[in-house]
């Protein structure tokens, strides 16, 4: 469970307030009420809360020492920009970033996300058998292109998953093309046959702002946290300064 405890220097910063989970502290802004620990990942813990101002259920993921180490804060802040844009029922939705109260020295990441019963993770490690129904879902959900493979004749799919429903294995095979100027895309492979009774382009129009992700790999620590203190600001448009610029 969450416990409520005194901050680190003694001193409780306007907005915030501390709880301990998992003996881990979170510094978190007034309005969350945690509930319980949830998760533990390469990137941080993950607690249930509720949004006291919405009553609305919610996670909250702290990214501990985010900076520590310059790929994690990269890879981090990308996910930032990402999902800033994302706006879909297939894919989780990121609520809010809390501001810091140090824009020059915070540490810490703290993201707040939409509370969702599990996560493919834990459906993956169930014992629970997955139907032809699961797997048409799942892949629906998540097409994940895979950008290098080494060279081999390979295994056909149908034996590898000889379960398999023959369709799921078509699409599968097509979306794993190595060249990606004969792959199948991403309309492409949403208008498969296996996605028929899923699948409707009235709900699913494609993107109108392309997302620029590219991002210098070699940026030092003090300009990353610049630029995810931008992406903050899109949350808390009211913390920004007069001449603060937003990310695009």
């Amino acid at each position: 469970m969450a416990t409520p405890v005194e901050p680190p220097n003694g001193i409780r910063a306007e907005g915030k307030h501390y709880f301990s989970m998992w003996q881990t502290l979170f510094e978190i802004d007034t309005k969350y009420v945690p509930i319980k620990p949830i998760g533990r990942g390469a990137y941080g813990i993950v607690c249930s809360s509720v949004n006291r101002e919405t009553n609305e259920k919610v996670a909250i993921k702290k990214i501990q020492n985010a900076f520590e180490n310059r790929v994690d804060a990269l890879r981090t802040l990308r996910e930032l920009k990402l999902l800033r844009h994302l706006h879909h029922e297939n894919v989780i939705a990121l609520k809010d970033i809390m501001m810091p109260i140090q824009r020059n020295s915070f540490k810490d990441v703290y993201l707040v996300y939409e509370l969702m019963d599990t996560d493919l993770h834990q459906i993956i490690k169930s014992s629970q058998a997955l139907s032809n129904d699961h797997c048409q879902y799942f892949l629906f959900q998540a097409k994940r292109y895979i950008k290098s493979l080494p060279y081999s004749l390979g295994t056909p799919f149908s034996r590898l998953y000889p379960n398999a429903h023959p369709l799921a294995i078509d699409l599968l095979a097509k979306m794993l093309v190595f060249d990606p100027t004969k792959r199948i895309s991403v309309t492409e492979a949403l208008q498969h046959p296996f996605m028929a009774s899923l699948y409707d382009p009235n709900c699913d129009p494609p993107a109108i702002i392309p997302i620029d992700l590219d991002i210098d790999e070699d940026l030092g620590e003090e300009v990353i946290r610049e630029l995810m203190w931008k992406e903050m600001v899109h949350y808390h448009p009211e913390s920004a300064l007069g001449n603060a610029e937003l990310c695009p």
